[in-house]
Order: structure tokens, then C-alpha cells, then sequence
């Protein structure tokens, strides 16, 4: 039989860097350091870190996983690009999975995914609920009922009756299992999942003008 592929994940979406290398159903290396910043210059170290510990070499590797959000602007955009860089040096694909797809692995079709979105605000996702913005308030319908996990379930679970699940597997695990699925099936770029718009505000001056 051929070996299973190797996939080296990441994800610095929310205020942690994580990072797994997993060989099929073998988790290699897995590590999870919680951040609210500096996710830019911890991110290559810690990849060199857990490959160091699987024991294995980027060209050892098949495919990157990358975890393209939604979530915190700048450190989706920090993932996306070292995927997109470590894929082109070393000609391997790399596979964009949400967050939402990670939280919800391995958990039933209609689990409802939930997501930090800070200022008291959650990222919604789930069978039939397309990925929104939502204030805890003010939760759709569409949840009443149904299984939840992620950020603030137990809150939600009160306003809707649906029972608690646990996630079953660490985040750069899930993105790295559900990357080594869609391996040998043409894939996008990976691209940033932007719900909401960046908090910078845009510049006041007029912008130049360029000349012909």
C-alpha cells in the first residue's frame, strides 16, 4: 500500500498559533500556544518545531492545511499567506478549511458551529444556516433545538434547548484531516473567509493622483 500523506497544518484565525502534522490517522505532532499577538513571528518557529518532532522534513510533506477563518483580519491573512508561500517553494497543494469545518468534525450534519467574534458577537454556522454575524441576542431560529458546539454554547444552549458537544479533535488536527480528504480534488487558492470588515479605518486624505 502507498504511505499516507503527510499534511503539516496551521492556524492563527483566533488568539492562539497552532500547528499539527498528521499522517493519516496518526497525529505526529500537535501544538496549540494561546496569543492574543505575535502570531507573525511565532508561526515558522513553531512549524519548524513540530516537524522537528514528527521527525519529519518540508519535503517530506504532501499537502499544507491552513486554517482560512473567520476570525481575527490580520492573523487569517498571516495563515493564508505562509500556506500559499510554503505550497509554491515546495510544490505541494494547500487546502483552505473554515473554521467552522474544523470545529464540526467528526460531530453529527446538524451540529451548529459557533465562533468568536469578540465585541460580544458570534460567527454562526451549521446545516442549512449560512455563516453569519449574529449578537447573542439575537440567535435565528434555525439553531432552536439543535446540537451546538464552540464559543459560548452553554449561553446559546439556554436560549435554544439544544444539547452541548464537545469538540473532538485540536483545530490544526481537524484542518490537517479534512486537508489529506480533499487531496487528488482540484482545490482553490486558499483565501481569508472575511465576515465582517477590518477594524482599520481607511485614510481620510484623497489617495494620489497618478499620472498617464
Amino acid at each position: 500500500m502507498p504511505p499516507e500523506p503527510v499534511v503539516l497544518a496551521f492556524d492563527t484565525s483566533a488568539a492562539h498559533c497552532a500547528a499539527a502534522v498528521v499522517s493519516g490517522s496518526r497525529i505526529l505532532a500537535e501544538r496549540v500556544e494561546q496569543m492574543d499577538k505575535g502570531q507573525a513571528e511565532r508561526l515558522m518557529p513553531l512549524l519548524a518545531e513540530v516537524l522537528a518532532e514528527a521527525q519529519v522534513a518540508y519535503a517530506g510533506l504532501s499537502a499544507i492545511g491552513v486554517g482560512t477563518g473567520p476570525g481575527n483580519f490580520t492573523g487569517v491573512r498571516i495563515s493564508v499567506a505562509a500556506a500559499r508561500g510554503l505550497a509554491l517553494g515546495l510544490g505541494i497543494p494547500a487546502i483552505g478549511v473554515t473554521g467552522f469545518e474544523a470545529l464540526a468534525t467528526g460531530l453529527p450534519d446538524d451540529a451548529v458551529t459557533l465562533l468568536d467574534a469578540r465585541r460580544g458577537a458570534l460567527w454562526v454556522a451549521g446545516q442549512g444556516i449560512d455563516p453569519q454575524l449574529v449578537d447573542l441576542p439575537d440567535i435565528p431560529d434555525q439553531i432552536n433545538g439543535r446540537p451546538l458546539v464552540g464559543h459560548r454554547a452553554a449561553e446559546v444552549a439556554l436560549q435554544t434547548g439544544g444539547p452541548l458537544l464537545e469538540q473532538p479533535l485540536p483545530v490544526a488536527v481537524a484542518i490537517a484531516r479534512i486537508a489529506a480528504q480533499r487531496l487528488g480534488r482540484p482545490q482553490p487558492r486558499p483565501s481569508p473567509l472575511y465576515l465582517r470588515a477590518a477594524d482599520a479605518a481607511l485614510p481620510s486624505d484623497p489617495p494620489p493622483v497618478i499620472l498617464p
